[in-house]
């Protein structure tokens, strides 16, 4: 299997705490690898080393065939950041953005304005090229931040928490983005707070937790791990909540009533048991685990 990413070990460390404290990682080639970890499990630092801006105190990371410390120029030809906040200069227009970018990468004057050209239409900022982009809404700016990390036709992208502060139908046109980077073959590293985010998008997951690696699978594998079918149910009148709780053995949480399911044929007899009660249900539902539930068994954490 060719890895487009490889790290072993990843150990960072800032005075006496390890920010990293041993992970291994691998994204394969065309996919994207979501990494998810509450605040301070060391998402950014990882990403920090496998883009080179940062240096390992032990271990090793290999990204496109090279080297992260020893080769670190030849990553730096093959990847593209962006990182939690947009970086795009807000006195500039769309088009003097990225053919700034262009530019200190290289490309002739034509070269840059060509290749401005078509990532503006690509991520749908042609008719705003001429704008500051001081003015544009913060998803047009997360775009343009997007575009310009691909000034360099990149192969392998770190987002890192590109959707951060976005609403959704704004996370939504970026998430189509990565969807089309990934068809034409960019493997993309991302790391997010939102883990509807991961499950649209991942093709692999890997959980971080106080540095280490909690767990590692695809979406599918990860909700395994906490359990089969839930059934939840929330009573239309409050009244009857506690009168549910008796029933199902489980407390409330605002209202819903949550229970573990082992045989699909006891869903029936549950609601059967709540309506002989006289308990009429506002909403219920037999699904099965999400990511928040992966993430709170094995963090801890809630998003």
């Amino acid at each position: 299997m060719t890895y487009a990413i490889e790290a072993e070990g990843l150990v960072k460390r800032y005075g006496d705490k390890a920010a990293l404290a041993g992970i291994d990682l691998r994204a394969r080639a065309g996919t994207v690898l979501g990494v998810l970890g509450p605040n301070g499990a060391g998402k950014t630092t990882a990403v920090r080393i496998l883009a080179t801006l940062a240096t390992p105190d032990e271990g090793r990371a290999v990204v496109g065939g090279f080297d992260v410390t020893r080769q670190a120029g030849k990553v730096r030809e093959l990847i593209g950041l962006t990182g939690q906040y947009a970086s795009v200069d807000e006195k500039l227009t769309g088009t003097q953005n990225l053919v700034m970018m262009g530019r200190l990468l290289g490309l002739s004057r034509a070269e840059a304005r060509a290749r401005a050209a078509e990532l503006l239409d690509r991520f749908g900022l042609a008719e705003a090229a001429g704008r500051t982009s001081g003015g544009y809404s913060g998803g047009m700016r997360r775009r343009l931040d997007l575009a310009v990390s691909l000034v360099s036709r990149p192969r392998i992208l770190f987002l890192d928490e590109p959707t951060t502060g976005l609403d959704p139908h704004a996370r939504g046109e970026l998430w189509q983005t990565v969807r089309g980077l990934v068809a034409d073959g960019v493997t993309v590293l991302l790391t997010t707070q939102y883990l509807e985010e991961a499950d649209q998008l991942a093709d692999d997951l890997l959980v971080i937790d106080q540095g280490r690696v909690a767990a590692a699978g695809t979406p599918e594998e990860l909700k395994a791990l906490a359990g089969g079918h839930r059934l939840d149910v929330r009573p239309l009148r409050p009244a009857d909540v506690e009168k549910a709780e008796a029933i199902l053995r489980t407390r409330a949480v605002g209202g819903l009533l949550s229970i573990p399911v082992h045989d699909l044929a006891a869903p029936p007899a549950v609601l059967r048991e709540l309506d002989d009660a006289g308990i009429v249900l506002a909403e219920h539902a037999l699904r099965l685990p999400s990511l928040d539930d992966v993430f709170l068994t094995l963090t801890g954490a809630s998003t």
